[in-house]
């Protein structure tokens, strides 16, 4: 099972960029998945989460509004809409995803690591001033 993220790079302050996630060695279809970044000297924070269904989506406060979360299931791909970039979304950006399937968890929950049992190898994102 394997989780790769992919598409980070270099954006100007302002502009946008969509990292993926592609899954493969089983269906993600009805697992949470979620995106994490760290940043350099930093430990690994959440950014945002979508629930199985994708019904529900959460985000960190410091890209509310700027960042979505999406996947496609038929394609087993999760992605990440980064709009308005900032300086300090310069970071390393993970996906993972829940291994269990159909599950509901606290709001809060969805923001911990420990959720998440599948993790890609990371995608940088460096955002120009």
């Amino acid at each position: 099972v394997q989780l790769q993220a992919f598409g980070g790079g270099l954006v100007q302050a302002g502009g946008s960029l969509r990292l993926s996630c592609a899954a493969s060695g089983r269906n993600f279809s009805n697992n949470v998945m979620a995106w994490f970044r760290q940043a350099p000297g930093k430990e690994r924070e959440f950014v945002a989460a979508i629930s199985w269904s994708g019904a529900t989506t959460y985000y960190a406060d410091s890209v509310k509004g700027r960042f979505t979360i999406s996947k496609d299931n038929a394609k087993n791909m999760g992605y990440l809409q980064m709009n308005s970039a900032k300086p300090e979304d310069t970071a390393v950006y993970y996906c993972a995803a829940d291994g269990a399937t159909r599950r509901v968890y606290v709001s809060n929950y969805y923001r911990q690591r420990s959720l998440y049992d599948y993790w890609g190898q990371g995608t940088e994102l460096t955002v120009s001033s």
